[in-house]
């Protein structure tokens, strides 16, 4: 292998594809993408700042390949992304009013798993659903129409911002929900040989990735599959950001939008290649995007710049912070777990442990029986609750998120930002290949609530 170093980037080559890594990236996700790159004859790789581990191709991963596509590497959650608008209101003029407005978003606007939206919307892309050129793609019409215009869970939000010029600024983060999840899971059931309905192998994290060569059939059904979903993702976030600017009965004087789990055709030094990029926002010079921070930092408005270094990164930059720590770690596991039924008492066993337990005592099953130390004539009964405590004191999160002036609605440990990389530091690790335009600092943040989504899967 050779290593090259230019400033903040890295440049590994190996088997002649260079592999570039800006920031310091975990070697498990720097094997992932090589790993990527070869098993397609990729030109070249790129992993950003934030980048770490995901299911098969790293998230913060880029890969261009001439004569393949990956629906592993642009994942389950098709056409995720960001859009951010400027309103034509200035910070001012809702500070009074800001609690009751996150109330009303929360309210109006559903987060989380297999939600559904109470105020439907009618929509030029589900008629394109309907009459998709895939036509296993038909059958989710209902499903598209009934969650259009909602907000997944993990790291997916609504935010207000104070602009840093003095205007309140809308930011989201979601993708193709549902609709985009079947058609890759279908795709990569139909790359294994099953039917699309079928749900096809749950792959290892560090599993190989999934190529279509993109001149065979099922290649360029991907392809049409893929643009159909993107199509659905930008059509959900235009939806939503046109809801948050009816409850604040303002309009939009400038907005950024792009995709972030795509592929695109491009040409890269003379070659055109399909750009599968995971968790990365495109960058070429002069092109604007919205990455995002965490519930409790600024976000920013970037551009890409004609640096030289910008081609060998793809024209491509972060797209969030980058998670440091998973889920489990941040907030615990929640799992099955025997509690004592008295009043206000904390005490819980495994359900493994309650049945050594009665096993030692020669009780039977229905037979009377606890543990608790506080309660010994009490009973225990089965409850969902915390088996493994987390890294993060949510609690102290939350003072903090009040202390500046955030109203939060929804979220979790998961999603505080001890999760999360500083992005400041991811920014800085990109260098001039881009320029911020406008610094956005939270002051309103809805998401789901916890939950156990895969943050891989996303």
């Amino acid at each position: 292998m050779t290593i090259r170093r230019s400033g903040n980037m890295v440049v590994m080559t190996e088997t002649a594809i260079p592999i570039t890594v800006r920031g310091d990236i975990d070697a498990r996700a720097v094997e992932q993408l090589r790993r990527c790159a070869a098993a397609g004859d990729a030109t070249a790789g790129v992993l950003c700042a934030d980048a770490h581990v995901g299911y098969s191709q790293p998230i913060g991963g880029a890969v261009a390949y001439p004569d393949h596509i990956s629906p592993s590497g642009v994942g389950y959650d098709i056409g995720c992304g960001n859009k951010a608008v400027r309103t034509a209101l200035p910070v001012d003029a809702i500070a009074g009013e800001l609690p009751g407005i996150m109330d009303i978003i929360f309210e109006r606007i559903s987060f989380g798993v297999g939600r559904k939206n109470a105020e439907r919307v009618d929509h030029p892309v589900l008629d394109a659903i309907g009459e998709a050129d895939f036509a296993p793609q038909r059958q989710l019409k209902d499903m598209a129409a009934a969650q259009l215009g909602t907000v997944g869970a993990g790291n997916h939000y609504v935010d207000l911002f104070a602009g840093d010029d003095g205007f309140v600024w809308i930011g989201v983060h979601f993708g193709s929900r549902g609709f985009g999840h079947k058609t890759a899971s279908g795709f990569l059931a139909l790359a294994a040989g099953m039917r699309f309905e079928e749900r096809g192998p749950d792959g290892e994290m560090d599993a190989p990735p999934t190529l279509l060569g993109v001149d065979t059939d099922l290649g360029q059904a991907y392809i049409s599959a893929m643009t159909l979903a993107g199509e659905y993702a930008y059509a959900g976030r235009d939806v939503v950001v046109d809801r948050v600017l009816e409850i604040l009965g303002t309009t939009a004087t400038y907005e950024v939008h792009n995709h972030h789990n795509y592929a695109w055709r491009e040409n890269h030094a003379g070659t055109d290649v399909w750009v599968v990029r995971k968790g990365c926002t495109p960058a070429f010079p002069g092109q604007e995007g919205f990455v995002g921070a965490t519930m409790g930092e600024p976000s920013v408005i970037l551009r890409g710049t004609d640096h030289p270094d910008n081609a060998s990164l793809l024209f491509s930059t972060v797209h969030g912070a980058g998670r440091v720590m998973s889920r489990t770690q941040a907030a615990g596991r929640m799992g099955t777990r025997m509690e004592c039924t008295e009043r206000d008492c904390a005490f819980w066993v495994t359900p493994g442990q309650l049945r050594h337990e009665r096993e030692r005592a020669g009780l039977a099953q229905d037979a009377r029986f606890t543990l608790c130390p506080e309660h010994p004539d009490g009973r225990m009964v089965k409850r969902r609750g915390r088996t493994k405590d987390g890294a993060v004191d949510f609690d102290a999160v939350l003072e903090r998120l009040r202390g500046a002036g955030v109203e939060l609605r929804g979220g979790a440990a998961d999603e505080a930002p001890e999760a999360y990389k500083r992005l400041d530091a991811v920014l800085a690790a990109h260098g001039d290949t881009i320029e911020i335009l406008h610094r956005l600092t939270p002051i309103g943040v809805a998401m789901a609530a916890a939950d156990t989504v895969d943050p891989y899967k996303d």
